[in-house]
């Protein structure tokens, strides 16, 4: 190991939504509190990264935002420079970073050579090092054939062979395939390592200070479309439903998410207003507590609101997206097939009877667990372990060196 005290640096490029930020966060969070000496920072792009709360030990390098347009191609978030230079300042904190920082462990989350390959100059430099580089990929990346497209014109192929010593799934083996379709060589399969998904819980600020009971006490149904930048048409058919007033509902706790367009987000609490059983959350960066306390949850599909639904053992209809990832859809339909939850495919918005009746059946759905998945959380477990071996193994590369 490069020092006496481990250190990981964690690369989440976050070029929209909440998604990657909040799974690299639950990894950091978790192994700080494993390894007592640990520290873990985390390099990402997301503008809203500092609302979050970090345990100690946990910091974060926060480089310049971008998005990407509907044609597929990427602008900055804020700064009025063009993207290339936008990249090569991301590209030039993020080499440096890690080469001050100097960590054991490098984890790069889903995108292996990082944004429009940002990333490259870092692992290639960290390969002539001690430090132990990481693939990190969700459970689903896509539809197979087009993520085998995205990464036969990214040319990731080189650097799973050459520069990573580990890929880690964070999802189970038996649920999903993330590389379902490509033609992997041996010895980059061999790298793979399944996890499970990874556990959430109640953070302690939430056990100090239970966020308040939104309905009084009485039970609701929580509506989650993650970051909300694609959640519109989903809230909206929720919405449709407790307009339509065709049959009595549990009342509905919908939290928009930061992403959420203005104008959109503006529109339902107007609608709100009109609705004595609808209550509406802008954002909030602790939505463990509305979790742990509602009857049942509607969401959309992402991984992190999947892991959420599985760790509070809540109930769940998801409306996945299908634009521009079949992630969601493909995530959905295999957790529906091993009963963990109920479908309800956007194709069928905007009929408000469909959604009515869905939301009144979800309260007495069973909850996942009642499906009886083995080894669906231990994501988190298995992460530590790994770590923990890896450092090791580090320790006694470096004692042999030092008797050599």
């Amino acid at each position: 190991m490069s020092s006496k005290t481990p250190k990981i640096l964690i690369y989440s490029h976050d070029s929209f939504g909440l998604g990657h930020l909040r799974r690299c966060r639950a990894i950091a969070q978790s192994l700080v509190g494993d390894f007592d000496t640990l520290s873990v920072l985390i390099l990402s792009g997301s503008p809203i990264i500092g609302s979050f709360e970090f345990r100690s030990r946990v910091d974060f390098v926060r480089i310049p935002g971008v998005i990407k347009l509907r044609n597929g191609e990427y602008t900055p978030l804020s700064l009025h420079i063009n993207i290339d230079q936008t990249l090569a300042i991301r590209s030039s904190i993020i080499e440096h970073t890690a080469k001050v920082f100097d960590p054991d462990i490098f984890i790069v989350d889903k995108e292996p050579l990082g944004l429009r390959g940002e990333v490259l100059r870092t692992l290639e430099a960290l390969k002539d090092t001690d430090t132990q580089l990481v693939l990190g990929l969700r459970d689903v990346m896509d539809d197979p054939k087009v993520l085998k497209e995205e990464w036969d014109r990214k040319n990731v192929y080189p650097a799973l062979r050459d520069l990573y010593d580990e890929i880690w799934i964070y999802g189970p083996e038996d649920i999903c395939d993330p590389l379902e379709g490509i033609d992997l060589p041996q010895s980059v399969r061999d790298k793979l390592r399944y996890t499970g998904y990874l556990r959430r819980e109640l953070p302690k600020s939430a056990l100090e200070n239970p966020a308040p009971a939104p309905f009084d006490e009485e039970p609701y149904i929580l509506v989650t479309p993650g970051g909300g930048g694609d959640g519109v048409e989903m809230v909206d058919w929720v919405m449709r439903a407790y307009e339509a007033r065709q049959r009595p509902l549990f009342p509905a706790l919908i939290v928009l998410g930061p992403f959420m367009p203005a104008a959109a987000a503006t529109q339902f609490s107007e609608r709100a207003e009109h609705l004595r059983d609808v209550e509406i959350i802008r954002f909030t960066p602790q939505i463990e507590p509305y979790l742990a306390n509602a009857t049942a949850i509607v969401g959309m599909g992402g991984y992190n609101t999947f892991c959420e639904i599985l760790s509070f053992d809540k109930p769940t209809l998801m409306v996945p997206r299908v634009i521009p990832r079949r992630e969601q859809a493909i995530r959905a339909e295999r957790a529906e097939q091993s009963g963990l939850l109920k479908v309800l495919p956007i194709d069928q918005y905007p009929d408000p009877d469909l959604m009515a009746t869905a939301l009144s059946e979800l309260p007495g759905m069973a909850s996942p667990s009642a499906a009886g998945v083995d080894n669906l959380l231990g994501g988190l477990d298995i992460i530590s372990n790994r770590v923990g071996e890896i450092f090791d193994e580090q320790q006694a590369a470096s004692r042999k060196l030092v008797n050599f």
